[in-house]
């Protein structure tokens, strides 16, 4: 529920939130798991920003940083339910729970280079997907962050194919992140985010797949030191809203939120896809990560393309996938 000051009595009601009034102060309540220098927080902070200056009424933000709300799986929760978070950045894999289709956006492998990749984010390539999140999650998308490039992550080397082998990793909790890994003979299991710092340092998994921002952030070179350029995924990270916020917003508001949306959206996934090489080297150079070259990529892309294929065909989105390649 959106929060919500009465003010002075106005001329015109609105319903908000389920509650008849006639002129509100309206706070948004926001959630980010890392602190002011990641770059999810950075653009929440200029969709904000964006908003109250498209808005012409009375609009505050509440946002909690450093996972005081708790990790993306519990943020889909409140943002289905209409609870505690009204807007965040979520990885589409972790709202699979609800749609199963959300995490083709987001498939291993889907974007040939960064163009490529903006070009899609840039279109309406994936309004079916849109759609279907707001339908069967109760998330309305209003801008596309990302950018990072996620590489392996591992305790030891992996740069090989033959290393990758077995490989005991961490993936995200949708079925299409591990029948990707599956397909090019490592050994994934979906394993919370909050716990794979220790799954590894106990040695349940021997690494994970992330993009350089988060394995600084949150220090995961500490356990994981050995960064294989197997560069498999260009992330696609939307900017969410509760659609119970969303449609409890004035008609203008809900244009703002909108338009910033995908303003914040080009501002966050410039900030990241150029910070993203600098914040490797400069992980490189503190001595905290060890960088490889991966021999095989070629081999891994001829692998997986079968697994998107069947997993797009199943969800009736062969269309959509066949439009993304080609462009």
């Amino acid at each position: 529920m959106i929060n919500v000051t009465l003010k002075a009595l106005a001329t015109s009601a609105m319903v908000l939130a389920g509650v008849s009034v006639t002129q509100a102060d309206v706070t948004l309540r926001g959630a980010s798991m890392f602190d002011e220098e990641h770059s999810f927080t950075k653009t929440l902070r200029e969709f904000e920003r964006l908003v109250a200056e498209k808005y012409d009424g009375d609009v505050s933000f509440d946002l909690r940083l450093n996972g005081e709300l708790g990790v993306e799986s519990d943020y889909v929760t409140y943002l289905n339910q209409g609870v505690a978070v009204d807007y965040t950045i979520l990885a589409p894999s972790n709202m699979a729970v609800f749609s199963e289709s959300i995490p083709l956006m987001d498939m291993p492998f889907l974007f040939r280079d960064l163009d490529h990749w903006n070009a899609v984010l840039s279109s309406d390539a994936f309004a079916p997907l849109e759609a279907d999140l707001r339908e069967a999650a109760g998330i309305v998308i209003v801008g596309y962050h990302g950018g990072g490039v996620r590489n392996l992550a591992s305790a030891e080397p992996v740069t090989s194919m033959d290393e990758l082998a077995g490989h005991r990793m961490r993936v995200m909790g949708a079925p299409i992140q591990a029948q990707t890994f599956d397909a090019v003979g490592a050994a994934p299991s979906a394993i919370a985010y909050n716990e794979v710092y220790n799954a590894i340092q106990t040695g349940v998994i021997a690494g994970f797949e992330n993009e350089a921002a988060s394995i600084q952030n949150l220090k995961f070179y500490e356990v994981a030191p050995h960064i294989s350029l197997t560069q498999h995924t260009i992330t696609v990270r939307p900017i969410v809203m509760s659609a119970k916020t969303f449609d409890g917003l004035p008609a203008d508001l809900q244009s703002a939120v909108m338009e910033a949306g995908a303003e914040a959206g080009a501002f966050g996934r410039a900030l990241e896809s150029g910070a993203d090489g600098e914040i490797l080297q400069e992980m490189s150079e503190a001595g905290q990560i060890v960088i490889h070259d991966f021999a095989g990529r070629e081999k891994m892309l001829e692998l997986v393309k079968p697994v998107q294929d069947s997993y797009a065909e199943s969800l009736g989105a062969t269309e959509l996938l066949t439009n993304v390649r080609g462009m």
